[in-house]
């Protein structure tokens, strides 16, 4: 696997499948669940053709993995490392600090194992593709038999979401090719969510953190009230659904729920640290 070796046009079709996701928007958030089952796809399925090499195992910690965890999962792959002192490269298990290895040496050593076509590495695909998430989505679930009155060479593959829809890359994805650790069905569909969602993650990893100007002064800190995150975030950005989307946002934070609660009882509330509870994705600078 994966996204996309050389063809016959560029880019996406127009009619790509769009998929709400929950990490799109301001206050979107990643599914730990989905991006574990993601990191699960991607090693089975499109780690034998396809680098991710910006990310570390350490990184992986963001996926809800324990230090233990990631250590026995790096060290499952093997590094090479060096030279020593006698000049020699030398092999070593990995350890959480390295990245991800790439499934093959170099740029040549990849084109002669895929037919003179070079995988891409996954880092950043999301962000390198048209249309995102919902490109990627589709093009994973877009594999189809082709009409009968076109030709498809020796080499090359139908997929309905592809630009030109004939693709070199043969399909990965088919039902039951993982088995899922959580017992989830493994369908095409959701398979090529979960890897989309780990891919989003990869090439956005910090996509959840909100960025505020500091305010220290009140019981809450941080925790602006909706007047006060509105105006904080419109000198930053905008979108249509600002507003609405603030109120929702604020409403669901567990600790101005707790002040809210402690002013109707005419009682003093407790001191709460910044970046608590639901907040914690809140960077205050």
């Amino acid at each position: 696997m994966f996204l996309s070796f050389p063809v016959y046009s560029a880019g996406p079709v127009a009619d790509i499948k769009s998929k709400d996701w929950g990490f799109s928007g301001p206050f979107g958030k990643y599914d730990k669940s989905s991006l574990q089952r993601g990191l699960q796809v991607y090693i089975e399925v499109c780690s034998s053709c396809h680098s991710l090499k910006y990310i570390a195992y350490r990184n992986l910690s963001d996926l809800g993995y324990n230090k233990d965890e990631i250590k026995a999962f790096a060290s499952s792959f093997t590094v090479i490392d060096g030279p020593d002192d006698d000049g020699e490269m030398f092999e070593r298990p990995g350890v959480p600090a390295d990245y991800f290895v790439s499934p093959y040496p170099n740029m040549n050593a990849a084109r002669a194992a895929n037919g003179g076509a070079y995988p891409p590495d996954l880092s950043l695909i999301k962000k390198a593709r048209v249309g995102g998430a919902d490109y990627l989505y589709s093009l994973l679930i877009g594999y189809k038999e082709p009409p009968e009155d076109l030709e498809v060479r020796d080499g090359l593959y139908y997929n309905k979401y592809y630009g030109g829809n004939l693709i070199a890359m043969p399909q990965p994805l088919y039902q039951d090719g993982v088995e899922y650790a959580d017992g989830t069905n493994a369908s095409i569909e959701q398979m090529a969510a979960d890897v989309t969602e780990f891919l989003t993650w990869a090439a956005e990893p910090d996509m959840e953190a909100m960025v505020f100007p500091a305010d220290t002064s009140g019981i809450l800190g941080a925790h602006r009230n909706v007047q006060k995150t509105d105006a904080a975030l419109r000198s930053l950005v905008w979108w249509p659904t600002m507003k609405k989307d603030i109120e929702s946002w604020c409403a669901q934070c567990w600790t101005c729920q707790r002040f809210r609660r402690s002013i109707q009882k005419t009682t003093a509330p407790d001191a709460v640290p910044k970046n608590a509870e639901c907040w914690e994705h809140v960077v205050v600078v």
